[in-house]
């Protein structure tokens, strides 16, 4: 394994709240193989799609263009501080005792636009990605990243 970067932050859409933007900040991600992400309303749903990771590179890039926003603004349940966007799909993350594997990235939906309406253009090609649980475990701030090669 290789040690490629941070976890900066999660984020779950809880199952019984209204809107799923911003994501609201937690503690940590419960993971489950099969399932999801715990408590979360898209769990059980597309399993390839169950964790939406991004790197701190889209918010970067959306301040860039005069557009500041909260963390938990684009949809994401996990932000790194590299950019995973740089990794192949089918590429392995290890974090904590949890693997997860990008599936396909994330397509630009018009949610993004009741932050700005040149939102969706800005991030098009860092929006994030999606990845399948390959692996049960918790997932915190601050916890170590890893290609398993």
């Amino acid at each position: 394994m290789r040690f490629i970067g941070k976890v900066l932050d999660t984020f779950s859409a809880k199952k019984d709240s209204q809107s799923s933007m911003p994501r609201p900040k937690t503690d940590f991600l419960n993971l489950i193989e099969g399932y999801g992400i715990q408590n979360d309303k898209f769990a059980q749903k597309d399993l390839d799609k169950t964790v939406m990771i991004l790197g701190l590179n889209s918010y970067e890039k959306s301040k860039q263009s005069g557009i500041s926003l909260e963390f938990g603004s684009l949809g994401e349940n996990i932000i790194f501080d590299f950019n995973p966007h740089d990794f192949d799909i089918g590429t392995t993350f290890v974090i904590g005792e949890s693997e997860i594997k990008i599936t396909e990235k994330c397509t630009i939906c018009n949610h993004l636009s009741i932050f700005d309406k040149q939102l969706p253009k800005i991030v098009k090609d860092c929006r994030g990605l999606y990845c399948k649980i390959l692996k049960n475990g918790t997932i915190k701030k601050d916890f170590e990243v890893y290609i398993k090669e």
